[in-house]
C-alpha cells in the first residue's frame, strides 16, 4: 500500500513551486515544467522519494533512534507540533536557538531550570517563598523557556534525524545537524538547495495543506518504526524468557495442589493401614481368651469322655 497517493499530493497542492525568478538551478531535475510563471514539481519523483524517506525514518526509530521536527514559519507551526506530539518526538515550532544542537549541554542546563520552574506553585504565594514581584519575573522566564523550549523539553540527546520545513528559513538548524552529521530530511521548494538534504521530498513548503500532509507522512513513518520498535522488544523478552522463564504462577500453583493431594492420601493410606493394624492387635487380643476357653473345654470334654470309657469297662 502506497504512503501517499498522487491525488492527495495534487489536493494539497504539493506540486506547485516558487515562481520561475525564485529558483535554484540544481533544482532543475526535480521540475515537471512552467505554468504562468510557477515552477511545477514532478510528483512522480516526489513520490519515490517520499518511500524512501519513510522507510529511513521508520527503521530509524525501529532501532532506537529519535526524529526532531522543525519548522517555524506560520504554515508549519500547528502541523510541526500536533504531529511530533501526535508520535512522541521533540520538536520545534517558535524560534531556532543557537546550539540547540551542537551546544546540548548548555540547552540541557535551561531544560533543567524550566522543570525547577514547573514545580514552583505560582497560585500560593505564602507557601511558595517569594514575593509578588519575584514570582511574576519567574512566571515570565517560564513562560518564555516554554515558548521556546517546550518541545525539546523531555530530549535527553541530540537526535537520530530531524524533519524540516523550509531549509532555507531554518539554514541554522540545517548547519547544526550537519555539523553533527545528523541525517537531514526535508522538503525541497524550487528555490532549496537540494545538496543539504539526505533525504529530500520535493514539494511545497509554503502551503499550509502541503506541509501538513507530509508532516504527517513523516509522523506515520515514526509511529511504524514505533511499533516495529515494541514488536522486536516484545520478542527479544519472549526468547530470553525462554532460557530463565520461571514456572508461571498458576501451574505453580497446580503443581502444590496436585503434590499436596498426593501427600493426603499417602497420609489417608497410612492411617488406614495404621487403624486396620490396631483392628487386627485387637481381634486378635479378643480371641485369644476365647481360643484358651475353647482349649480347656476341649480338654475337660476328653477328660469325661475318658472316665465315662473306665467306668463303662
Amino acid at each position: 500500500m502506497a504512503v501517499v497517493t498522487t491525488r492527495q499530493l495534487l489536493d494539497s497542492g504539493v506540486h506547485f513551486g516558487h515562481q520561475t525568478r525564485r529558483w535554484n538551478p540544481k533544482m532543475k531535475r526535480f521540475i515537471f515544467t512552467e505554468r504562468n510563471g510557477i515552477y511545477i514539481i514532478d510528483l512522480q519523483q516526489t513520490l519515490g522519494y517520499i518511500d524512501t524517506a519513510f522507510e529511513f525514518i521508520k527503521e530509524t526509530v525501529a532501532h532506537g533512534g529519535s526524529i526532531m521536527f522543525v519548522g517555524t514559519k506560520k504554515q508549519a507551526q500547528e502541523a510541526i507540533a500536533e504531529q511530533a506530539q501526535r508520535v512522541g518526538q521533540p520538536f520545534v515550532n517558535q524560534r531556532w536557538l543557537g546550539g540547540m544542537l551542537t551546544n546540548f549541554q548548555t540547552i540541557s542546563g535551561r531544560l533543567r531550570r524550566l522543570k525547577e520552574l514547573e514545580e514552583i506553585d505560582f497560585d500560593d504565594v505564602a507557601g511558595s517563598g517569594h514575593t509578588k514581584k519575584e514570582l511574576l519575573i519567574l512566571s515570565r522566564e517560564k513562560e518564555k523557556l516554554e515558548r521556546t523550549l517546550g518541545g525539546i523539553r523531555d530530549m535527553q540527546r541530540t537526535p537520530s534525524a530531524v524533519w524540516i520545513v523550509d531549509t532555507k528559513k531554518e539554514h541554522l538548524a540545517v548547519d547544526e545537524a550537519k555539523k553533527l552529521g545528523i541525517p537531514i530530511v526535508g522538503i525541497l521548494d524550487t528555490n532549496c538547495d537540494p545538496d543539504e538534504v539526505d533525504y529530500p521530498i520535493p514539494g511545497n513548503d509554503d502551503s499550509i495543506r502541503s506541509v501538513a500532509l507530509l508532516t504527517r507522512v513523516v509522523a506515520d513513518a515514526v509511529a511504524e518504526g514505533l511499533l516495529k520498535r515494541h514488536s522486536s522488544d516484545e520478542g527479544e523478552k519472549n526468547v530470553s524468557a525462554v532460557d530463565v522463564e520461571p514456572m508461571p504462577e498458576w501451574e505453580r500453583e497446580l503443581l502444590e495442589g496436585k503434590g499436596g493431594d498426593d501427600a493426603k492420601a499417602d497420609e489417608a493410606k497410612a492411617e488406614e493401614t495404621k487403624e486396620a493394624k490396631d483392628e487386627t492387635k485387637v481381634a486378635d487380643a479378643q480371641e485369644e481368651p476365647k481360643a484358651e476357653a475353647a482349649q480347656a473345654e476341649s480338654k475337660e470334654e476328653a477328660a469325661a469322655d475318658a472316665d465315662n470309657k473306665s467306668t463303662e469297662a
